[in-house]
C-alpha cells in the first residue's frame, strides 16, 4: 500500500496532472497510470528518488522502477520500466543516473559516463581495475559525478572533476570515464544530487571533503574560503558524536549527529554550514563551520529527529512526534507551508492526516530540485521494526542453542531452528556457515547473522560469499510457520479460547501478525500465561478466515466475503491490532469483497 505526499514545483515533470504548477500545501500523490490489476506486492514503494533527469519510484520487489520525464513538446509523461534485476538503490544526479543492485554492481548512464550513448546503462563497477574491489556497498550520484564505496572500504570517483570533486588535480584530469581511486579505509560517503562536492568519513571517524566550497559549504572554517577545494581536505572541529548523514545543497550542507551516550534512544541534532539564506540560523552571515541548528520545534526531550533531507536550497525534518519542519528556499512552495516566502529559521508544516501515523518511523523525506516528498516505506531500514524485534528475541539466551566461533575466538550464540529453516533446512549448510564464520571478524559475523535472520542483504561482499546457502526466496513468516508446526512444543504455543474450545497458535506467528501479541511476547516478564481474551464474538466463518490468515497471510479463494464478515472482522482487527503485514487482513477482505461484487 502506498502513501506519498507531495508539494513544491509540479513541473519537470508535472507529477500530478490536474494540479497547478506550484503546490504550496502537502497533498496526496496518485499514480496516474497505476494498473489496478497489478499485484499489491508490486505496488509497495521502497524508495523515491528525484533529480534533474526525472523522478524514480523504486518498488519493494526490486525489479520495477518508474522513470517519469517529458518526452515531447506537449510535455507528455511516459513511464519507463528499467530492466535491471534486484535493484537496491537509485540515485539520479544532474546529467547522470546510478543504480546499485543487491549483488553489488552499479549500472550508470549519462553524458559524463558514456558520451557516445548517454541513455545506455553500463556496469561502471566492472571498470574498476582491481578485480577484487568490484563489489559496491554504496553509491552517490551528484550533479556530474558518481562515487562508489566498495565492500573493501575504498572510494572511487567517476565523471566530472571540473571543480576538483573527485579529489584530483582538475587541471590535468577534467573528467574520467573509468573509476579513479580517491581514498582508502572509508566507512561512509555523503553528498547530494544538487551538489558539486563530496564528504568521506574514514574508519577513524575523520571527515574529509572536496569540490565546490561556495560560501564555505564544506565546513572547513574561515581559513579555507577558496571556491574550489581540489584535494581531499580534513575537516576540523566537527561536532562530537556519531555522524548519521550529511547532505549538501548547492551552497550549504546539513549534518545529522547522534550523541555518543549509551541510552536506548540517543538524541539526534542537526548542524549546518554555508550560505546564510539556507543554513537555518536566520542570520545575515555565512557559517564557516558545522554549527548546531537550535529550535524549540525539535529540541523537546521527548521528541527526536527521525529523518531529514536537503534539496537544492531547502531542508525538511521529520520528528518522532510526527512533526514536519522546514527551512530555506520556498519560491516554488517546496516547504509546504501554504505560501512562497523563504524561511530562514525552522517552521512547522501542517500535514494532512497520515494513514500510517502510528508507524511514523516508517515515513521518509525526499527534497530535490524545488520538490518535496513525504512517503511511507517500511522497507528502507536494514530491518523493519518487526524484524528488529525478532532478532532481539532470537538473541535472548533462552532461545539460543548453537554457538559459532569467529576468527578471533569470539562466541556468537544463535537460534538453531531458525538457521535450519533459513539455510535450506540442511544441517550441512550450518556446518558450512560455521566454516565461514571461523574466518570472519565479529563485525562481519554479526552482519551475516543479520542477513540470515532478516532475509535482507547487509553487505554485498558477505552476501556473495554465503548466497549459495541462503534461500533468498523464503519469507521469514513461512519459515516460522514450518518451524512451529513441526516443532509443536507447548512453550512455543499460545492458546486462544473460543466458545469453550482451545486453539493453539505458534507465538512467533502471532508476533508477525499482531502488535498486541508482539508487546506481550517480546517483553521480558514473569507472566507465564498462555491465554488471551477469547474470540467468541466471531462467527464460525469469520474465525476460519482469521485462523487461515494467521498462518498464510491470505484468504481462501472459495470463501465468500460479505459485508457482515467485514464489519465483524474489522472490529477484531482494530481490537487485537492485527495490522503487521502488507497487505493486512482488512485490505485483503476489501479487495476480495470488491472483486466478488
Amino acid at each position: 500500500m502506498n502513501e506519498v505526499i507531495f508539494f513544491g514545483r509540479n513541473l519537470y515533470p508535472k507529477l500530478i496532472k490536474n494540479e497547478p504548477d506550484i503546490i504550496t500545501k502537502p497533498i496526496q500523490f496518485k499514480f496516474e497510470n497505476e494498473n489496478e490489476n497489478e499485484n499489491e506486492n508490486e505496488k509497495q514503494i521502497k524508495q523515491i528518488f528525484s533529480g534533474y533527469s526525472g523522478t524514480f519510484f523504486l518498488f519493494k520487489n526490486g525489479k520495477l522502477i518508474q522513470y517519469l520525464k517529458y518526452l515531447d513538446s506537449n510535455k507528455n509523461i511516459q513511464t519507463i520500466k528499467i530492466e535491471i534485476e534486484n535493484i537496491q538503490k537509485v540515485f539520479p544526479g544532474d546529467n547522470n543516473v546510478a543504480i546499485l543492485t543487491i549483488e553489488g554492481n552499479v549500472f550508470a548512464k549519462g553524458i559524463d559516463i558514456n558520451p557516445k550513448n548517454p541513455n545506455k546503462f553500463i556496469n561502471i563497477s566492472s571498470l574498476i581495475e582491481d578485480t577484487n574491489d568490484r563489489v559496491i556497498q554504496d553509491v552517490i550520484c551528484t550533479m556530474n559525478s558518481i562515487y562508489l564505496l566498495t565492500s573493501n572500504q575504498n572510494v572511487y570517483g567517476i565523471g566530472s572533476n571540473q571543480y576538483g570533486q573527485l579529489g584530483l588535480d582538475s587541471e590535468t584530469l577534467e573528467k574520467t570515464q573509468k573509476p579513479i581511486l580517491m581514498m582508502k579505509n572509508v566507512s561512509k560517503i555523503f553528498s547530494g544530487s544538487s551538489s558539486y562536492s563530496v564528504f568521506l568519513l574514514n574508519s577513524n571517524q575523520e571527515l574529509f571533503g572536496c569540490g565546490i566550497n561556495y560560501n564555505s559549504k564544506l565546513g572547513l572554517g574561515k581559513s579555507k574560503k577558496e571556491e574550489y577545494i581540489k584535494k581531499l581536505t580534513k575537516i576540523q572541529n566537527i561536532p562530537k558524536g556519531k555522524i548519521i548523514d550529511i547532505q549538501s545543497g548547492y551552497s550549504f550542507s546539513v549534518m545529522l549527529i547522534e550523541n555518543e551516550n549509551e541510552n536506548e534512544n540517543p538524541k539526534r541534532k542537526l548542524y549546518s554550514c554555508g550560505v546564510y539564506e539556507y543554513n537555518g540560523f536566520g542570520k545575515d552571515q555565512n557559517t564557516y563551520e558545522f554549527t548546531e541548528i537550535k529550535s524549540s520545534l525539535f529540541e523537546n526531550e521527548n521528541d527526536n529527529i527521525l529523518d531529514f533531507s536537503v534539496g537544492n536550497a531547502h531542508t525538511l525534518i521529520l520528528t518522532t512526534n510526527s512533526k514536519l519542519i522546514g527551512f530555506g528556499n520556498n519560491y516554488y512552495g517546496e516547504l509546504g507551508n501554504g505560501n512562497t516566502n523563504n524561511q530562514r529559521i525552522p517552521i512547522q508544516i501542517e500535514l494532512p492526516k497520515l494513514r500510517f501515523n502510528e508507524n511514523i518511523s516508517n515515513y521518509h523525506i525526499l527534497c530535490r530540485n524545488e520538490k518535496s516528498f513525504l512517503y511511507y516505506s517500511p522497507f528502507l531500514s536494514p530491518f523493519s521494526n518487526l524484524e528488529e524485534d525478532l532478532i532481539k528475541l532470537f538473541g535472548r539466551k533462552e532461545f539460543c542453542d548453537i554457538s559459532f566461533k569467529t576468527k578471533n575466538g569470539e562466541i556468537i550464540e544463535a537460534h538453531k531452528l531458525i538457521l535450519k529453516y533459513r539455510l535450506n533446512q540442511n544441517q550441512n549448510e550450518i556446518e558450512k556457515l560455521k566454516e565461514i564464520i571461523s574466518k570472519k571478524s565479529i563485525k562481519e559475523s554479526n552482519q551475516i547473522f543479520e542477513m540470515i535472520y532478516s532475509n535482507r542483504i547487509i553487505n554485498p561482499k558477505l552476501y556473495s560469499e554465503i548466497k549459495e546457502i541462503i534461500n533468498l526466496n523464503e519469507k521469514i513468516e513461512e519459515a516460522m510457520k514450518r518451524i512451529y508446526l513441526n516443532e509443536n512444543e507447548n512453550e512455543k504455543d499460545f492458546i486462544i479460547e473460543r466458545k469453550e474450545k482451545q486453539y493453539k497458535f505458534p507465538k512467533l506467528i502471532l508476533i508477525m501478525r499482531s502488535e498486541l501479541y508482539r508487546g506481550m511476547f517480546l517483553s521480558v516478564t514473569n507472566d507465564t500465561s498462555n491465554k488471551v481474551r477469547d474470540y467468541s464474538e466471531l462467527s464460525n466463518k469469520s474465525f476460519q478466515i482469521f485462523e487461515y490468515w494467521i498462518y498464510s497471510n491470505q484468504i481462501k479463494d472459495e470463501i465468500q466475503i460479505t459485508q457482515e464478515i467485514i464489519d465483524e472482522l474489522e472490529t477484531g482487527i482494530d481490537y487485537f491490532q492485527l495490522n503487521q503485514t502488507n497487505p493486512n487482513l482488512f485490505d485483503l477482505l476489501i479487495n476480495k469483497f470488491n472483486n466478488q461484487n
